[in-house]
């Protein structure tokens, strides 16, 4: 049994080399492509997304069945779950990256020098992206057609739960690939489940992969962020708050609050933690907190809190730290704008803040001391989103300083290189 164990990964690993080296060998093409052709690969991918529902839909439906016998969670659940609305998403998602500005090739910056060198910054594609992923079917599209647009090849490997559903998916994209008369191997999807697939990866496929993006649960952002031996973008977790300030409009305040927390609670921009202002409580708070109740959202209530409406569950220290994925949100006052900036130091994630305020003061206090990602006024933190941003879609959120942060788009998924024009210059 060990020996066949052995030979199993042994297996896996010749398998992921290999795709490995299929990626890179796409890669040069592809970087080269016209805008042209890949734009062309992206329509005939959007139509075979379209003209391809139903089968995508029977594949997902075995995922969901799998899913329902597993005693996967909810926030699982949702994740995976396609329809025809979502499958239209999908597509409309791929035809506005086609609709960006391709990226390669774009100079940003260009400057001449005293000795007559002429220096130009441009865009290039980072190379072969690896992006590891759970329970998210639509990322197989997202990232293959940001890779796509930006030049790269990609490695998708979804996670075992919804392979069926990426693997219908992922054959929609071959077929635009193929229609474009580009690589096929430029989007490839790891065919297999096993776990090793995921260590292969990490290791860089013997120097195919250049960048790892990793899109799941806290404890595979973690290994990625542990084990990689190649640049990863990402965020550990979500922990997003949302600021009500006394100069708030009430109304306003309560309709993104709850937008914030319930309009899809198991997205990284869900909010999972409530900070109110102490001098709105006669105000903003019951408003807010009926809202959230009536809404269907369980409160984690301060003591402060508790005082005034003793009916919630008592907040644990915890509470602060904890990404919910969930219709459960953790509830404190704070002693105006500094309280607020204090505790997110304190307990953030760094992914997105929200502050709800009218004081303009307040507002370029909380944009100015606050180092998250994304920082929102007035508007819900379900915002958090590329494809919000006119990115098109994105390959995940990252809240690293290096390189990528905040949505991970196409410009994002390039680099530089320096084209130095001269006249025959010689270095004395």
């Amino acid at each position: 049994m060990l020996d066949k164990a052995k030979a199993d990964l042994s297996d896996v690993d010749a398998l992921m080399l290999d795709i490995g080296r299929r990626a890179r060998a796409a890669a040069r093409p592809l970087a080269i492509a016209s805008t042209q052709a890949k734009n062309s690969a992206l329509a005939a991918m959007a139509d075979a997304i379209l003209a391809d529902e139903q089968a995508i839909l029977a594949a997902n439906a075995i995922d969901l069945k799998n899913a329902e016998d597993s005693g996967l969670a909810a926030s699982f659940v949702d994740r995976l779950t396609l329809d025809p609305a979502r499958i239209a998403a999908i597509a409309e998602g791929i035809r506005a990256v086609a609709g960006l500005k391709d990226p390669v090739g774009e100079v940003i910056a260009a400057w001449d020098r005293p000795n007559g060198l002429k220096i130009e910054r441009v865009r290039t594609p980072l190379g072969v992206i690896g992006v590891i992923y759970e329970s998210r079917p639509n990322v197989t599209a997202d990232a293959g057609a940001l890779c796509l647009k930006s030049g790269n090849a990609v490695i998708l490997r979804g996670g075992s739960d919804s392979l069926n559903s990426s693997r219908a998916i992922h054959a929609c994209l071959v077929k635009g690939l193929e229609k474009a008369g580009l690589p096929a191997d430029a989007i490839q999807l790891v065919p297999v489940p096993d776990r090793a697939a995921v260590g292969a990866m990490l290791t860089g496929l013997d120097g195919s992969i250049d960048v790892i993006v990793p899109r799941g649960g806290k404890s595979l952002v973690a290994r990625v962020q542990t084990e990689a031996r190649v640049p990863v973008f990402a965020h550990l977790e979500g922990l997003c708050h949302v600021y009500v300030d006394a100069s708030a409009e009430v109304d306003m305040a309560t309709r993104i609050v709850v937008n914030s927390k319930m309009r899809r609670t198991g997205i990284c921009g869900a909010a999972e933690t409530l900070l109110v202002d102490s001098a709105a409580i006669g105000t903003h708070l019951m408003p807010i907190l009926e809202a959230l109740t009536e809404a269907g959202c369980e409160i984690h209530a301060s003591p402060t809190v508790l005082k005034i409406h003793p009916g919630f569950k008592p907040a644990t220290e915890e509470d602060w730290r904890t990404e919910y994925l969930d219709a459960i949100i953790a509830v404190a006052i704070v002693d105006g704008v500094s309280g607020a900036i204090d505790h997110i130091a304190r307990y953030s994630s760094h992914h997105t803040e929200a502050v709800i305020a009218e004081d303009p003061a307040v507002v370029e206090r909380f944009f100015n001391e606050i180092d998250s990602a994304i920082l929102l006024h007035n508007a819900s933190t379900q915002f958090a989103d590329g494809g919000e941003f006119g990115m098109g879609a994105e390959i995940g959120i990252a809240t690293g300083k290096m390189h990528a942060r905040g949505p991970v788009g196409v410009e994002q998924l390039t680099s530089f290189k320096y084209r130095v024009h001269g006249t025959g210059q010689v270095r004395p």
